[in-house]
Order: C-alpha cells, then structure tokens, then sequence
C-alpha cells in the first residue's frame, strides 16, 4: 500500500527514537513491499524556537493530510519560563484538539524477558496485560481556569459532557469485548459532581449496549493501589483525562521504563497520533542512550489502527521480542549490563523483522 506518514521529532531525545521508528517502518515497508512516504513537522519547543508558536499552521495542515503522525516528544527546561506566552505542551494538546483525537490507549504489557528490571516483584508483574484508555480532550486540562484580580486564587474547572464519557466508554468497553470481556471504570465518585456524571452515564452504557462485558467502578485512588498490588486482575480500563495520565504513568513502572511504552490518541476519523509515553529527558538528549522501542511500538500501534496493516504491526511487536530476547538492552533496562545505544537498538529491530 502507499501511506504517508508525518514525522515530528519534537524535543530532547524525541529526534532519536523517531529516526529509529522510522528506519523500523521504512524496513516493513521493504520487507512487505509498501511505499511509505515521511514528511517532517515541527511541534512543541523546536517549533517555538524556530517559527515562535509551538503549533505552526503548517503543522497542522500537514497531519491532516497523511495517514498517521509519530510524535516524539514535546518540552524541555529551556522552555519553562513561567511568564513565557505560549509553552511547548501547548503545541501538544493544541495538535491532539485539532485533530479532534479524543482517546488515548496505552497498552501496558510486560516482557518476559523483562521481567527482572520491573520495580515491582516478578510474581507480581508476570503476565500483565492491560490497556488504559484515557478520554484525551475534556476534564480539568480543557476546562479553563480563572484568577482573581489579585493574582491570589486561581480555580481550574474540570468539565465533562454526556457525549464525550460515552464515546470513550463505548470505545473502551469495545475493547473489553475483543479481549477478555472486563472493563474497569475510574472515578472519584464520591467526592467529585464530574465524576457522579461519569459513573451515571459508563452504568447506562455498560448496562444497555454491553450487558456481555464485566464492568466495575474503582475510585482512583484506590486503582493507584491496585495497581501495584495487583495488576493481573485488570483487563481495560477506562477513565478521564487527569487520573488517566496519572494512572498510565503509574502503570508504566510494571514493565520496568517509561521506554518501553508506546500509545495512541485517535479520533472518529483521520490519523491518529503515535507517541511513546515517556517524556523529553533533555538529561540524556545527544547522548545516544534513550530507549527507542516504545517509539518503535508506537510506530506498530499505527500500522495496526490507521493503516490497517495488522500482520506487520505484529512482526514490529515480534521483532522487539526477538532482540530482547537476544540481551539487547539500552541504558534505561540495563541493570549493570552493557548497554547498546539508541541507534544499535533501533538498527536490531529493524533487522530482527520477517
């Protein structure tokens, strides 16, 4: 097939791991006899730096018309001038708005080669496999804010409509159907109006559309404790913007790194946006040593939902596996062992492909 594919390398190592997404892809590409065309956008401080807003016209104008965006990653400490106008995370939730992606997935799975390099005890992670989904355009980081006139009082507004609970809730519990039929819903109920709507509307749904899927409701902070005491009792979850990002990246510590993950965001139609969840890490940036898989997954993640090339999603996901299998291993999941750098690791994937 011939797909486009837009580029945008962002901040700190986010310029590293796309460059190996991409070496990845352009070798399906080969191997699978498809044409992808790349196109390079700026986003977040790069695009501050270079044309003064975080979000060019450009910018948006060109993902719209490709097939899938790979994100790398937004923002940095050069850039984190309280008083500054505009902010490279701006770019980032402007992007996802224009896009009109409402739903973040992140699969949290564990490797079995990894099994050691998770925080968490082994008996406790083997075998995990949960995806979140995290309404990705409401909630309190869209609500807006106001301040008093002295500057002493600043409110932020969580705001959630009808419609947008039930389109996540009916992607969500979708998903619960395709796997194993158990959807997790995540609120906090008894403390939050917001949240009383959430869980008045997922009941409905899950009661009148998915009557076949298992559904219960935790509070946050609880699932942020179940999550760690135990994580093989969840199959989907669902949940708002806030305690979503909070709970993925809790999450991401069962397989062991923020490097390992990769998400989604999509929307009702056109592409959707592929992103590895870690963030910047201007700390290691130029250095060669950031984790380039959880780009190089979130590069199979769009192969499989806006290409529609599921059987060479699955060969990235096999790759991965076969070179972790091997002991390849970057800085991140290393645990005293040498580690190989970006580049090696992105060049093993590629060539560990069927």
């Amino acid at each position: 097939m011939n797909a486009s594919i837009a580029l945008i390398p962002g901040d700190g190592i986010g310029p590293e791991v796309v460059a190996e997404a991409r070496r990845v892809l352009a070798a399906v590409a080969s191997i699978h006899g498809h044409d992808f065309a790349f196109t390079e956008l700026l986003l977040g401080g790069a695009a501050i730096d270079a044309v003064g807003t975080p979000l060019p016209p450009e910018t948006i104008a060109g993902a719209r018309a490709c097939h899938a965006v790979l994100l790398g990653a937004v923002g940095g400490p050069r850039w984190s001038d309280p008083t500054a106008p505009t902010r490279p995370e701006d770019g980032l939730l402007g992007i996802r708005r224009a896009l009109g992606l409402f739903a973040n997935v992140r699969p949290i799975t564990t490797h079995w080669q990894l099994l050691d390099a998770s925080p968490l005890r082994r008996d406790l992670v083997e075998d995990v496999d949960i995806v979140i989904y995290r309404e990705l355009t409401g909630g309190i980081y869209f609500g807006g804010s106001t301040t008093s006139d002295d500057g002493s009082t600043v409110t932020d507004h969580m705001t959630y409509s009808v419609h947008e609970i039930e389109r996540i809730v009916r992607l969500a519990a979708q998903a619960a159907r395709d796997r194993r039929g158990h959807l997790t819903s995540v609120d906090k109920a008894n403390v939050l109006a917001v949240s009383r709507l959430w869980r008045r509307t997922t009941d409905r749904i899950m009661t009148d559309e998915y009557p076949d899927v298992t559904h219960e409701t935790q509070l946050v902070d609880a699932m942020a404790m179940h999550l760690l005491s135990r994580p093989r009792d969840f199959d989907v979850i669902v949940t708002g913007n806030m305690f979503g990002d909070i709970l993925s990246d809790e999450a991401s510590m069962l397989p062991g790194s923020l490097g390992l993950l990769p998400s989604a965001s999509l929307g009702t139609d056109g592409p959707g946006l592929y992103e590895p969840i870690h963030g910047s890490a201007p700390d290691i940036a130029g250095t060669g040593t950031a984790n380039p898989l959880g780009m190089i997954l979130s590069a199979a993640m769009a192969l499989r939902h806006s290409l529609a090339l599921p059987d060479e999603a699955a060969a990235v996901e096999r790759a991965v596996d076969r070179v972790l299998a091997r002991g390849l291993r970057t800085a991140d999941i290393a645990a005293g062992s040498p580690a190989v750098s970006t580049e090696q690791m992105g060049s093993a994937v590629a060539n560990a492909l069927t």
